[in-house]
């Protein structure tokens, strides 16, 4: 099944985690109908605009979040979330863009270094085409543990 003209579900719900521990990662049809509009307002638009585009956390049905060690809350178990990054473009050049010129519910640039443009990834979520916060933040790490700050 494709989710939109570059990417397919069988992309989206990939999981090393989940194959090795024999993880059923499959989603209803509710999280498949949220996937589709992420992947149509949010991930499709900034593959046509930087190219190829990898995908590296998706789909994450309950037990795999919890094998993960994802949040109770996590988007990610609703269809509504990726992690992703693009092919030689700075993460923080791509989620710009985002913020600029697309809806999404939740952008996180996560553990970047400005001296290294491939340094980290970017979450984004898209919740539905009436509701999104556009809600921008940046992932640290401060004494070992995650701080999320507002912007970037």
């Amino acid at each position: 099944m494709e989710l939109s003209a570059n990417f397919t579900l069988a992309a989206y719900i990939k999981s090393n985690t989940a194959t090795r521990l024999d993880i059923d990662n499959t989603p209803n049809e509710k999280h498949l109908e949220s996937a589709v509009k992420l992947f149509k307002n949010v991930i499709q638009p900034v593959r046509d605009k930087f190219g190829p585009t990898r995908l590296s956390s998706g789909y994450r049905c309950a037990q795999l979040n919890t094998a993960v060690g994802g949040s109770k809350k996590s988007q990610h178990c609703k269809g509504e979330a990726v992690d992703f990054e693009v092919y030689g473009t700075d993460n923080r050049e791509v989620v710009e863009w985002v913020i600029d010129n697309l809806d999404f519910d939740q952008i996180i640039l996560e553990f970047y270094d400005e001296s290294d443009m491939n340094s980290g990834w970017i979450h984004c979520s898209y919740v539905s085409d009436q509701y999104n916060r556009n809600n921008v933040l940046r992932a640290v790490k401060e004494n070992g543990r995650t701080k999320y700050l507002k912007g970037l």
